[in-house]
């Protein structure tokens, strides 16, 4: 079922029609709840612990049809279920990234001038820097005191809260802008968000900025040195939204790669028993590479693994180089659906459609698939045929048009331990943009299709 099946809805049946609406609902609602990467974790966590999941840590072992939860440092996690085969027989792994682009505060952000007052910023992942001026912005995240107490922040998302943009130059002054690249006319160092402009009564120096301190330290006890060892987001303020008059696709923030996290979430809730071990894994900082302490670039995986084969009385570091090498993986991440706006970047015939189905990608990377993993076709033969058995409707698609540009995602990082992988996700319009869009079609799609390789592939 791959590209002749053109337009999902051509392909289902009412009671097919009434699931996706269904599973889109629920999609929303997390999209807006779930903003951040700590967000998503106790979404995910809470999620899992309403199906009956338990904390991998504190078990005593493991035995075939048990559901266990683990989390790293809250912002990273992973659902399991375990199966009948033996763990060094391999397992089945689909694993998402939970970050996205956004404006991060930088460690000493607060300043006034010309009567307001600004937070400085550095940009996170790949933006178009313009796209992120006068729009209202959220302020999400934590602040942790000297005592180890942790303050949460999320304000901007509530109907009363105050919002926070940047500025942008009115179109009158702005002709030198205007003759800019598009990439140069907005600086890294000038996105600075408007907090406020009302001064404290009786101050003589930095009078606004210090109303703005009193206002954080009356309400959130926090203090100017605390944003040292703050971890503060500003994210689009506004919801996630059905798109068109068929309200046929949605529309909304972080999609690259929630839109992977929420699908996959909601098929391992409902996988039961499985042949091979399913493993459904959520981390952090693919938008900068993978790397830290929570990017798939660290030892986050051997560590789950090694943990889970401790709980079963393995304990040899040969055991868990066996088990990663003899798994299959799914690396769920989001290709660029073909726009029509901009179709001279997309070669139509091996590029991804809206309501085209869940895409495979065979490879990623830039110019001569640089920094890829190139699935193996062997390993695509065995998905065709789970897809189509399962009437999962995919299609196939590459990230635009050779030397025009390129991307990666978590498959090499995870092919490196010997596995076989592929990128297989929902098709994209905007992606990295403040507001994406998805058909409600594909993401049902992926939904399916995660579930199948969880429950069924071996």
């Amino acid at each position: 079922m791959g590209r002749e099946s053109n337009i999902i809805w051509e392909k289902i049946d009412k009671e097919e029609l009434g699931l996706i609406e269904n599973f889109s609902q629920g999609y929303v609602d997390f999209l807006n709840k779930a903003k951040t990467e700590r967000e998503t974790v106790d979404f995910i966590v809470a999620e899992a612990k309403r199906a009956g999941f338990e904390d991998l840590t504190s078990s005593e072992g493991i035995k075939p049809g048990q559901r266990f939860y683990w989390t790293e440092k809250n912002k990273v996690a992973a659902l399991l279920v375990i199966g009948e085969k033996p763990l060094v027989e391999g397992i089945n792994i689909v694993v998402s990234h939970i970050d996205a682009p956004r404006i991060d505060l930088k460690p000493r952000p607060l300043y006034e001038e010309d009567n307001m007052a600004l937070f400085k910023t550095h940009y996170y992942g790949g933006i178009k820097k313009y796209q992120w001026l006068s729009i209202p912005l959220a302020l999400h995240g934590v602040v942790v005191k000297k005592d180890g107490r942790v303050i949460k922040i999320n304000i901007g998302e509530g109907e009363d809260d105050p919002v926070f943009t940047i500025s942008d130059l009115l179109p009158h002054l702005a002709k030198e802008q205007m003759e800019k690249k598009m990439a140069e006319a907005v600086k890294g160092e000038d996105l600075n968000v408007l907090i406020g402009s009302r001064p404290l009564i009786g101050e003589e120096k930095d009078k606004i900025k210090r109303h703005i301190m009193e206002i954080l330290q009356a309400r959130y006890d926090i203090e100017e040195d605390d944003f040292t060892s703050a971890e503060l987001q500003l994210v689009p303020a506004f919801k996630a939204r059905e798109v068109g008059l068929d309200r046929s696709m949605i529309g909304g923030y972080g999609q690259d790669d929630r839109v992977s996290a929420y699908t996959s979430l909601q098929a391992v809730l409902e996988v039961e028993r499985p042949k091979r071990t399913a493993l459904c894994l959520f981390v952090d900082k693919e938008e900068i590479g993978s790397t830290g302490n929570t990017g798939l670039q660290s030892l986050i995986i051997e560590n789950l693994i090694t943990l889970l084969l401790y709980k079963t009385g393995k304990d040899s570091y040969y055991a868990v180089r066996q088990t990663l090498a003899n798994s299959y993986a799914i690396s769920a991440d989001v290709n660029a659906a073909i726009d029509p706006n901009y179709p001279e970047v997309f070669e139509k015939m091996n590029c991804s459609f809206l309501a085209g189905g869940v895409v495979l990608t065979k490879y990623t990377g830039s110019r001569g698939k640089a920094e890829s993993n190139d699935a193996n076709p062997e390993f695509l033969g065995k998905i065709r045929k789970l897809f189509d058995e399962h009437k999962v409707l995919w299609q196939v698609g590459e990230l635009g048009k050779v030397d025009i540009g390129g991307g990666g995602t978590v498959a090499q990082y995870v092919a490196y331990y010997g596995m076989e992988v592929v990128d297989c996700g929902v098709a994209v319009l905007s992606m990295h943009s403040p507001f994406e869009i998805v058909s409600k079609a594909d993401l049902y799609m992926a939904y399916k299709g995660y579930k199948a390789f969880m429950q069924a592939f071996v």
